[in-house]
């Protein structure tokens, strides 16, 4: 591929970093975030932000795989063999199965808690259903809009929240310094690689090229593109380890994991701070969920209608195409309706097991696939990985096999 000009890197341009910021900082993230500013105070804010530079690591990779290429993922994850389709194929299925109940749940939760007029089961179906008729009703640009709003309240709400609180600055300053308090190792691994970090960074790709970047002349944009959205998302986690550190950590409040800690942190808000407070809270907490059930069912959607078209011989369609095939239409289903199956039952033990082995793969996965595939000839000579992206990818496919082992270990043992 020859060398094009570079087109200009602008603010009125971002778009599909806003998109993926916006999606893979969830309530699960949030929660996390602040459970460890809630046990360790500041000491691994440091880790923080290593994640989002790990992050920023993987998402590039993506998009200059997209843009360099002019081919998906999924693309280049088939031209590695076959065993590429053996594993995603369970996984796709699978993960969206399980997922779909578990943010749809998350957004319960906050709904619930602001209109009792209705139980937890109730606004998790809303939720869903509503994500539902977003997507399929609207195309990539009035989503990124939407996107953009939850963003904006989001920031809002989880900063503002941080400043109202005031953060100890001598402390935060302390906890960029790289240390891991005891009982920590772990945890620190999880919080450097949970935050911001699930399918949806594979998904980013996609969103490049619905935004209209098409080839390699759009490379520098993307690239500015990719760090304003990893840059927000360590605005949104520092923020959240601050209001850990300076509302729990100090008072020695045990917090509850799981999405109901966020429950909890807005009944301590509401008794501290009062009613007001604790509200705009619970609409951050929303604004987080429900652009992550939004961000999903749309970006994975075309993950999975991508896999289908190569199966069906159909690779690389535009994005504006597969907005409207069957297969995208009938993943955003399987993300919606069948879920709502686990909201009342519960989740079956076989299928946490399956969901948890698949779902750790995941990541080192993404990792090293895109070490090969931008150190080969399917990558232009050009934009081929430097020492600094392998570096990165590295660290960050090593970290994830070492947190894939853990978390499998866990899910067959119960161990933490």
């Amino acid at each position: 591929m020859v060398a094009t000009e570079q087109r200009k890197a602008t603010w009125r341009q971002l778009g599909p970093g806003i998109v993926v910021a916006a999606t893979g900082v969830g309530a699960g993230d949030l929660v996390a975030t602040l459970v460890a500013g809630n046990r360790f105070g500041y000491a691994l804010l440091w880790a923080t932000i290593v994640g989002c530079i790990v992050k920023i690591s993987l998402a590039e990779a993506t998009g200059r795989w997209h843009l360099a290429t002019g081919r998906t993922i999924f693309d280049g994850w088939s031209s590695l063999g076959r065993w590429t389709t053996f594993y995603f194929a369970p996984y796709i299925v699978i993960w969206g199965f399980v997922y779909g109940a578990t943010a749809m749940s998350a957004t319960g939760l906050p709904l619930a808690a602001l209109f009792p007029v209705l139980p937890l089961e109730g606004w998790a179906i809303i939720a869903g259903i509503a994500g539902l008729v977003l997507i399929w009703f609207n195309r990539y640009i009035v989503f990124e809009k939407i996107m953009t709003v939850f963003i904006g309240v989001m920031f809002v709400t989880v900063v503002g929240l941080a400043i109202y609180v005031g953060p100890d600055v001598v402390e935060t300053l302390k906890g960029l310094v790289p240390l891991l308090p005891p009982g920590s190792a772990f945890y620190t691994m999880g919080l450097i690689g949970g935050v911001g970090g699930t399918i949806t960074m594979a998904a980013y790709g996609y969103w490049v090229n619905a935004k209209g970047w098409q080839d390699s002349t759009w490379m520098r944009m993307m690239r500015w593109d990719n760090r304003v959205a990893y840059i927000t998302t360590g605005v949104f986690v520092i923020a959240m380890l601050i209001v850990g550190a300076e509302l729990l950590y100090a008072s020695g409040i045990a917090l509850t994991e799981g999405d109901q800690g966020l429950i909890q942190l807005g009944e301590i808000l509401a008794e501290r701070y009062g009613g007001f407070v604790s509200t705009l809270f619970l609409v951050g907490f929303f604004a987080a969920a429900f652009s992550s059930i939004i961000g999903v069912w749309h970006g994975v959607s075309l993950m999975f209608a991508d896999f289908v078209n190569h199966l069906r011989k159909q690779p690389n369609q535009p994005v504006a195409e597969t907005e409207r095939s069957w297969p995208f239409r009938a993943y955003v289903l399987w993300l919606t309706f069948p879920p709502m199956l686990l909201l009342l039952l519960g989740r079956p033990f076989q299928l946490v097991i399956v969901y948890g082995v698949l779902g750790a793969f995941f990541m080192p996965f993404l990792a090293f696939t895109l070490m090969w595939l931008l150190n080969s000839s399917r990558t232009p000579r050009e934009w081929r990985n430097g020492i600094i992206s392998n570096t990165g990818l590295t660290i960050a496919g090593a970290l994830f096999l070492v947190l894939c082992v853990h978390e499998i270990w866990s899910t067959f043992t119960g161990a933490e």
